[in-house]
């Protein structure tokens, strides 16, 4: 039986932490920054846990992580 494939555009946007549970990056941090406040983009800097909703989805994509 051959290996099952990650999809390699989740792969790059999902890492597993050690409790198992999956982070993620923000969006809005790519262009038009001049107009974001400091604060804005710095908490937009910070990863975050995916929402329970999504883990289901998140597994399926990343079977080896």
């Amino acid at each position: 039986m051959p290996k099952m494939k990650s999809n390699s555009g989740a792969a790059k946007r999902f890492t597993r932490n050690a409790a198992g549970n999956y982070k993620r990056g923000q969006a809005h941090l790519r262009h038009i920054l001049t107009k974001k406040s400091s604060k804005r983009k710095r908490h937009l800097g910070e990863m975050l846990e995916i929402h329970p909703s999504d883990v289901r989805s998140v597994r399926r994509l990343l079977p080896y992580s």
